[in-house]
């Protein structure tokens, strides 16, 4: 079956009144999908949640205005996937950072309406999407999200071979707050994180994190909530997570938001940050023959 075609989608998986696909200006194919709950757009290319906003609520995922939605190129915004690498590759510096599985076409497997008025959509990540000289791994990868009241995502790798083998990866998550100054994330007080600003070094958490520069850190070792309390919206984001044992907190900040060209106006650092739940630097998994590792994270929204 043609993934790639959306009316075959929508024969095969759309849900009526709940899920339909359709393709973008650009050639990607979006999958829709609009219930009781919430609202909320993945893109086929990555597996790449781009939108979620509860019903009656702001967006809880940002999505740059001037995302570019190309074929092969990475979306700004929504929720990234990094794998089967985070960051650069260990050893071979021409290959993608952060993997490649974010910039490939992925297939919808399955597709489900819940008891709960909430919708699944299940992708896999086909043997043809990936470049077998940076990946030789016998392996199963897919993306099972589920919208509702809350956003559930969980990255499964199976190793379906005879070997082990190493993962880094990442929901390299997008969240809309209403300005970076009015924000305050907790849960990772006392932490030791990686500090890549300037020259790398060890570092531990004080208190709150409150960005007013660039910030690109990993925090190591931590399985905890992550909580981003935005004042001006008066709301809190919970991320929840399981499987994974490092958090990426990110904000570009003015000079290298400017560089990157798809945040939007000048400012448009200023109405997103990243709190990443990942599985990074000396927190790679290893997957043993037979066995599935999976990222599993919930997001939802309460007021304060």
């Amino acid at each position: 079956m043609n993934q790639v075609d959306s009316a075959t989608l929508n024969q095969k998986f759309g849900i009526a009144g709940q899920l339909e696909f359709a393709q973008d200006a650009g050639g990607l194919v979006i999958a829709r999908i609009n219930n009781q709950h919430a609202q909320a757009s993945i893109a086929l290319q990555g597996a790449h949640i781009m939108t979620f906003q509860p019903a009656g609520e702001q967006p809880v995922i940002w999505l740059s205005p001037a995302a570019k939605l190309v074929q092969g190129k990475s979306i700004r915004g929504g929720v990234p996937i990094c794998w089967p690498w985070f960051g650069a590759h260990a050893s071979e510096s021409s290959f993608s950072g952060h993997g490649f599985a974010r910039t490939v076409p992925w297939q919808v497997v399955s597709t489900e309406a819940l008891a709960d008025g909430s919708t699944r959509i299940t992708f896999e990540l086909p043997h043809s999407s990936i470049p077998s000289a940076q990946w030789p791994h016998a392996c199963r990868t897919r993306n099972i999200v589920t919208v509702g009241k809350a956003l559930t995502v969980e990255l499964a790798t199976e190793n379906t071979g005879n070997t082990p083998f190493e993962i880094g990866e990442a929901l390299h998550t997008y969240f809309a707050i209403s300005d970076v100054s009015d924000m305050r994330i907790t849960g990772l007080e006392g932490c030791t994180y990686l500090d890549k600003v300037g020259v790398a070094q060890s570092r531990t958490q004080q208190g709150a994190i409150q960005i007013t520069s660039e910030v690109d850190r990993i925090y190591i070792d931590t399985a905890a909530d992550c909580l981003i309390e935005d004042l001006g919206l008066k709301r809190r984001i919970r991320i929840a997570k399981r499987g994974s044992r490092s958090t990426v907190v990110w904000n570009p900040w003015v000079e290298k938001a400017a560089k990157m060209g798809d945040f939007g106006s000048d400012t448009g650092y200023r109405g997103m940050v990243c709190v990443e739940s990942a599985n990074a630097v000396n927190n790679v998994v290893s997957v043993a023959p037979g066995a599935t590792h999976s990222l599993h994270v919930t997001y939802s929204a309460e007021e304060i």
